[in-house]
């Protein structure tokens, strides 16, 4: 069991020479390992804190993505519907003037119609008048013929203007 049991002198030597390790290692070792630790500790929080404000960054420049987008539909939509509008009060305005047009068209023609159909008239009274003053000639002449017929004919005018 002696082995297993320190002496009281290799237990002091070894306490000691553990104390003098630790104030050597404290006073030499540890202000760098802390440092180092505390160095690499900040670039943490850093690098931690770096990305935190870099994801509030995208997330507003993502808002301000997302309302421009807005505002650009909201223009586009404005800018369609505009030219919708003008197309139809275009379209409205054709619509009109070619019904005035037409309309136009279509009273010249009536006028023109008119006026034509009026000379037709009075050329088809003219060939008329015309036409029954050479029957009317023709028959005089038939009927007139012998002296009987023409002292009727008189006779039938005096009773006429008579009446008249």
């Amino acid at each position: 069991m002696d082995l297993l049991t320190p002496g009281v002198g290799l237990i002091f030597w070894q306490a000691v020479v553990f104390l003098v390790l630790v104030f050597a290692l404290s006073k030499m070792a540890w202000k760098p390992i802390l440092n180092s630790l505390k160095q690499r500790e900040e670039t943490i929080q850093g690098s931690l804190d770096a990305a935190d404000k870099a994801r509030q960054q995208m997330a507003s420049m993502q808002a301000d993505s997302e309302a421009l987008l807005k505002e650009a539909r909201e223009e586009r939509d404005k800018i369609l519907r505009d030219a919708r509008d003008a197309a139809n009060r275009l379209h409205d305005q054709a619509q009109t003037d070619a019904k005035k047009n037409a309309d136009k068209i279509i009273e010249d023609a009536k006028a023109v119609i008119q006026t034509e159909k009026n000379a037709a008239l009075r050329d088809v009274k003219e060939q008329v008048a015309i036409f029954s003053l050479e029957v009317a000639e023709k028959l005089m002449r038939k009927n007139l013929s012998d002296d009987k017929a023409q002292k009727d004919l008189t006779n039938r005018f005096v009773e006429e203007l008579k009446l008249n």
